[in-house]
C-alpha cells in the first residue's frame, strides 16, 4: 500500500482512488507510454517516454543531450501519468459522456543512474517492458551507445491511481430520451509482425503472442460517475 500524502490524495471522486500496491503495478506494467511533467526555465513541458519498472523503482531515458532529461537529472521536479483507455462511456447526455480508464500519477525527483550494473539491468529492462524476453536476444548497447544515453530513476513513494469503469450514469430526467446509451469498449491489439527486409528466421514467440498486459491486468471498479471530457467537475 502506497502512502497517500496531500498531493497523491484523489480529491475528485475520491472512491475512485487506488493506493494499493498491486493495482499500481499493473497499471504500469501494462501501459507502455508514460507522459512526463517538467518545467525547464519556467516553461512546463510533458513529453511521451518509453519506461520500465523495476520493483519500486521507475526509469526513464533518453539522449544526453535532451533538455527534458538534463533538467530531471539536475534535480526538477517531475509529475508522470500512465493512461489506459478502456472505452467510451456514451451517455443520454452531453454532460455525462466519459471514459473508462485505468491512471498513474506518480511524484517525484529523477536521480541521474550511473552505477554500470544498474544502468544494464535499467536498460535492458526497457526493452524487456515492450517485448518480455527481447533483451536476451538482440546486441547489448556498446560504449559509445551508453555514454551518448542518459538514464534517471524516480522512486516510487508519492504514488496513486485512479480508475473509472462501467456504464454511463445519467440523471433520472434523462433515462427516457430516446437515444443509445452505453459503453464502446477499447483495447491495444497488435497486428501481424512484419520482418525488416527478407528474412528466414521465426517470428520470436514473445513476438508473435505479444498482447498488453502481460505481466498483469489491473483490476477496474464497477460503475460510477465518470470523467467527462466536456464537463472536467466529472473527472
Amino acid at each position: 500500500m502506497f502512502q497517500q500524502t496531500a498531493r497523491t490524495t484523489v480529491r475528485r471522486r475520491p472512491e475512485r482512488g487506488e493506493y494499493g500496491r498491486a493495482a499500481v503495478e499493473a497499471i504500469l506494467d501494462e501501459g507502455l507510454v508514460a507522459h512526463v511533467g517538467v518545467a525547464v526555465d519556467g516553461q512546463p513541458f510533458v513529453i511521451p517516454m518509453v519506461y520500465a519498472r523495476v520493483g519500486d523503482d521507475f526509469y526513464l531515458h533518453g539522449s544526453a543531450a535532451s533538455r527534458l532529461l538534463r533538467a530531471l537529472a539536475a534535480g526538477a521536479p517531475v509529475c508522470v501519468t500512465v493512461t489506459l483507455l478502456d472505452g467510451i462511456v456514451l451517455a443520454r447526455s452531453a454532460f455525462h459522456h466519459s471514459m473508462n480508464y485505468r491512471s498513474v500519477v506518480i511524484l517525484g525527483s529523477a536521480i541521474p543512474v550511473t552505477d554500470g550494473a544498474e544502468r544494464e539491468r535499467a536498460l535492458a529492462a526497457m526493452v524487456d517492458h515492450a517485448v518480455p524476453g527481447r533483451s536476451d536476444e538482440v546486441r547489448p548497447p556498446d560504449r559509445k551507445e551508453l555514454a551518448a544515453t542518459l538514464l534517471v530513476r524516480v522512486a516510487l513513494d508519492e504514488v496513486s491511481a485512479k480508475v473509472r469503469g462501467g456504464p454511463p450514469i445519467d440523471d433520472e430526467r434523462d433515462l427516457d430520451v430516446p437515444v443509445w446509451a452505453g459503453v464502446l469498449p477499447l483495447r491495444l491489439v497488435a497486428g501481424d509482425p512484419c520482418p525488416d527486409g527478407p528474412s528466414d528466421r521465426p517470428v520470436p514467440p514473445a513476438v508473435a503472442t505479444w498482447r498488453p498486459g502481460a505481466t498483469g491486468v489491473s483490476p477496474v471498479k464497477p460503475g460510477g460517475p465518470g470523467v467527462s471530457p466536456v464537463n472536467n467537475e466529472e473527472g
